[in-house]
């Protein structure tokens, strides 16, 4: 998912206060930030330090995030003529999230692979258009039924966003992306085939042309009821929340797709036992089968006791390294790589 950073106090002695783009945009932070699960924790891959409105606030957008409540727009796209707001995402205007990511594979080297990350177009879509954090989504409902044109028009353009964001990441040295959509979850099966489907689809086919080596991870909240449509979008890696058990998904999406996830973030809230306990019950779902990043099913709470974390990812590489040798060969060549635990902090 995304960075374990934000509960760790060395991320909160870096990361100071104020929105967290101004960090994003110093890239000798963004990638100390970056680097700071890998030091702590020895885990198995690297997640951009990011968010998902650095794409439209980088073209003047106007959205900005805030601490404590998350992306603001203060003018909300509601008609054709906020359209223009939201301009084509041109390279030169996120260099500085390149440049983060050479810092980091500077650091890493071949060993620990970076992930890139950005939003996907209905998550952003939701922000710009309901113009906070939304629990009904009532303006991007109405918009998508009321004016289809302007919709079609609004997702267009992110989807271009997301793949020139995602572009630049994987240009720049990063191995593998993810694609959060984060709120999806709060549409119908009908809705999102008909009004997300075809965007999210559009950036996973535009990347998979550009960079047929880049494995892609597409990844929701409460999105059980869409996960067939979801991995019809074209990911390698389909995310699972806490509440989508492994054996089910790979029942229901066979054997072709890679799973990521998903211990319940509020487990490691507890004990080490608990949530030494509770990921082995992960492991024990997934049944030793390869294709299995080993994660959390949303995001590190800030009040998250780093040592906590550190038992887990302790036991999931002792565990997953007693497996049989066939089972570990072809765990190398699945998809999505050997059993791991990803940085992880979902803002949400």
């Amino acid at each position: 998912m995304r960075q374990a950073g934000r509960s760790l106090p060395e991320y909160r002695a870096i990361r100071g206060d104020g929105s967290i783009l101004d960090a994003i945009k110093r890239p000798d932070v963004a990638a100390e930030i970056t680097l700071q699960p890998i030091r702590r924790y020895g885990v198995d891959a690297a997640v951009l330090f990011s968010d998902i409105v650095v794409p439209a606030h980088a073209v003047g957008f106007g959205i900005d995030v805030a601490p404590g409540t998350g992306p603001v727009a203060e003018a909300p796209l509601r008609a054709r003529r906020h359209l223009d707001r939201l301009r084509p995402l041109e390279p030169d205007d996120i260099g500085y999230v390149a440049e983060t990511v050479g810092l980091v594979v500077a650091e890493l080297g071949r060993q620990t692979p970076v992930l890139a990350f950005a939003g996907a177009p209905f998550t952003v879509a939701s922000y710009l258009i309901e113009g906070r954090p939304s629990r009904s989504y009532e303006h991007t409902k109405v918009l998508m039924h009321t004016d289809p044109s302007l919709w079609h028009d609004v997702m267009d353009r992110l989807a271009s966003m997301a793949v020139t964001f995602i572009d630049v990441q994987l240009a720049a040295g990063a191995r593998a992306f993810q694609l959060f959509d984060s709120w999806a979850g709060a549409l119908g099966v009908a809705d999102y085939d008909r009004f997300v489907l075809p965007y999210s689809r559009r950036v996973f086919d535009e990347l998979a042309g550009r960079h047929p080596d880049a494995p892609g991870i597409h990844f929701g909240i409460g999105c059980d009821h869409l996960l067939e449509s979801m991995v019809q979008a074209g990911p390698r890696i389909i995310g699972l929340d806490w509440r989508t058990t492994i054996s089910g998904a790979r029942k229901r999406l066979g054997d072709h797709i890679g799973v990521q996830g998903n211990l319940d973030p509020a487990l490691v809230l507890g004990t080490k036992e608990l949530a030494v306990a509770a990921a082995r019950a992960v492991l024990a779902d997934n049944a030793g089968r390869p294709g299995h990043v080993f994660n959390l099913g949303h995001g590190v709470q800030p009040g998250t006791d780093p040592d906590v974390l550190a038992a887990v990812v302790d036991l999931v590489h002792t565990e997953t390294s007693l497996r049989s040798p066939a089972t570990q060969a072809a765990a190398d060549h699945s998809s999505a790589g050997a059993s791991s635990i990803a940085p992880d902090e979902e803002r949400q």
